[in-house]
């Protein structure tokens, strides 16, 4: 993807307000940034529309940007705070609906044979994905990056604009936060948590 990046001359022109410069960077990292965002939100109809969005911040934001730094990088961290600033939103969209799940199943242990049950299989998985949800949206990027995508510290700390120490303390609150909210998902020894 260092192509483009490769040539001062399409990254001085972008710099300058060239549509051409800027198309040909769109198709360059258009799939890159896609990659991306989906990484981070994990619905792919809403990483299309938010690709548009991190690309009309570029177009928007392209005097900013110093033609002797890494474009990808910098697209990575544009994309990166669409995705938080769409999670932000979509999680004040699904608190009440979290809030009214989890009052309905909060008195309900789970026993050991219960887990090769497909339906208590599924309702697990459904309320670690809402559990997850319920995660902040700083710690949420992180968390989805790191244990789900399984990203490198410092990718992670590169993208988001952060030190790889804080890139691991987000993580680490981002998993005790998982660990209180499923608790109550026991499979019959206390203490324990399905995951």
């Amino acid at each position: 993807m260092e192509l483009l990046e490769q040539n001062p001359r399409v990254l001085t022109q972008f710099v300058a307000g060239e549509l051409e410069a800027f198309e040909m960077l769109f198709r360059q990292f258009q799939p890159e940034v896609y990659r991306w965002i989906i990484r981070i939100v994990r619905d792919p109809a809403a990483a299309e529309d938010l690709t548009v969005e991190t690309f009309w911040r570029i177009y928007r934001g392209h005097a900013g940007f110093d033609s002797g730094r890494s474009f990808g990088a910098w697209a990575r961290r544009i994309a990166t705070n669409v995705a938080i600033d769409y999670l932000k939103n979509a999680q004040s969209r699904e608190v009440q609906l979290v809030e009214r799940l989890s009052d309905e199943s909060a008195d309900r242990p789970f026993a050991a044979s219960a887990t090769q049950n497909p339906a208590i299989r599924r309702e697990v998985r459904e309320r670690t994905q809402l559990a997850f949800q319920q995660l902040p949206a700083q710690l949420r990027a992180v968390a989805a990056l790191a244990l789900i995508e399984e990203c490198p510290h410092n990718e992670i700390a590169e993208a988001l604009n952060l030190s790889t120490a804080a890139v691991k303390s987000r993580l680490f609150r981002a998993v005790r936060i998982l660990r209180t909210k499923l608790g109550n998902l026991n499979t019959g020894n206390p203490g324990t948590t399905q995951q």
